[in-house]
C-alpha cells in the first residue's frame, strides 16, 4: 500500500500593493510571497477505485467546496488516470486568515497526488491547474520565494535573506471579497520593480494596502495591532488578514519576543497561556528558501 503523510507550508504576504483593476472587476496585486514552517499535515493513501474520500472535517466547509477534494479532481481529470485517494488533514495553519493554508493544502494535493498515481504533470501543467482552484495555489506549486504580480499568477523567485516570524491570530473572520470590494480600498498604488523590493529590508519595503481597511471595518484586529505595538512588537498583515506578524532575524528572537509577551499578557493578570482578549499568539516560525516539496516536481 502507497501512502504519504506531506506538509502544506503558510505564506506570508511581506507586502502587497494594489495597483489596478481588470475590467472584469479582478484587481491587479504586487506582492512578495515567503513560505514558513508553520504548516497543515496530509496524509494521501492510493484507492485502485477512483474514488476520493475525505476523512477529515473542515467546519462550514462542504466536500464539494473544499479545495483539497476539488484539487484531486482536477487532477483526474486533467490526466484520465483512474486512481484514486483516501485523504487525512490535520490542520494547524488557522483557517480564513490570510495565511494561504487551503490554498497550500490543494497545491500539496496535486503534488503529492502526481507522485502517488505518477501522473507526471511538470511543474508548469500543475500550475495551470492550480489557478482556477484560487489566486494563491500557483505560488505553492511553484515553490520558491516569490515576488507575484497581476492577479498572482505571474511569479518570479527572490532570493531572501534568512528571518523568522512571530505570527498572531486576532478573534476576527475576514471575508476576502468584502475587503477588496470596500470603496475605501486603495486601488492605484504605484507600481514598484523587484530591484525596488529586494534593495530594502523586507520590514522595512512597502505596506499592504489591505489593512487599513481591515482595521477600520474589524476593532479585534486593530485593537491586536495597537496592544501589540504599545508592548514593543510591530506587526504587518498577511493577505486580507486577520492574521498578523512581525519579523525578526532569527528565530531565537522571534521566540524571545513570543515570550516576553506572553509574559506580559501574565503579570497583567490576563491569562494563563498564549491566550489574550483578542488575539492569540500562533507560532514563532521560520522563514523557508523553498517549499518541501519543491523537488517532488520534474522541472
Amino acid at each position: 500500500m502507497t501512502l504519504y503523510d506531506v506538509p502544506a507550508p503558510a505564506k506570508l504576504n511581506l507586502f502587497l500593493h494594489v495597483v489596478g483593476r481588470r475590467a472584469d472587476g479582478y484587481h491587479l496585486l504586487q506582492t512578495a510571497f515567503r513560505f514558513i514552517d508553520l504548516a497543515d499535515t496530509l496524509h494521501f493513501e492510493a484507492r485502485a477505485d477512483g474514488a476520493i474520500g475525505r476523512a477529515y472535517e473542515l467546519p462550514g466547509v462542504a466536500e464539494s467546496d473544499d479545495l483539497v477534494v476539488r484539487a484531486a479532481r482536477s487532477l483526474q481529470r486533467a490526466t484520465g488516470t483512474r486512481q484514486g485517494a483516501q485523504i487525512g488533514l490535520h490542520k494547524r495553519i488557522p483557517q480564513g486568515g490570510g495565511l494561504g493554508g487551503g490554498s497550500s493544502d490543494a497545491a500539496t494535493t496535486l503534488i503529492a497526488l502526481n507522485r502517488l498515481w505518477g501522473t507526471g504533470l511538470s511543474r508548469s501543467q500543475l500550475m495551470q491547474l492550480a489557478l482556477p482552484l484560487g489566486a494563491d495555489v500557483p505560488v505553492f506549486v511553484f515553490g520558491q520565494s516569490a515576488f507575484a504580480q497581476g492577479v498572482g499568477e505571474d511569479l518570479t523567485a527572490v532570493a531572501l535573506p534568512p528571518a523568522a516570524y512571530l505570527v498572531v491570530q486576532p478573534d476576527a473572520g475576514v471575508p476576502t471579497a468584502a475587503i477588496f470590494s470596500d470603496p475605501d480600498l486603495t486601488r492605484d498604488c504605484a507600481s514598484v520593480t523587484i530591484a525596488d523590493f529586494l534593495a530594502l529590508p523586507t520590514s522595512c519595503f512597502g505596506r499592504n494596502d489591505l489593512e487599513p481597511v481591515v482595521l477600520r471595518r474589524y476593532p479585534e484586529v486593530s485593537g491586536a495591532v495597537r496592544w501589540l505595538f504599545e508592548h514593543g512588537l510591530r506587526v504587518r498583515m498577511s493577505g486580507s488578514g486577520a492574521c498578523l506578524f512581525a519579523e525578526f532575524p532569527t528565530l531565537p528572537e522571534a521566540v524571545l519576543a513570543q515570550e516576553e509577551i506572553t509574559a506580559t499578557m501574565r503579570v497583567a493578570g490576563k491569562t494563563t497561556s498564549h491566550t489574550h482578549p483578542g488575539f492569540r499568539l500562533v507560532q514563532a516560525s521560520t522563514g523557508l528558501t523553498e517549499h518541501p516539496l519543491r523537488n517532488w516536481i520534474a522541472s
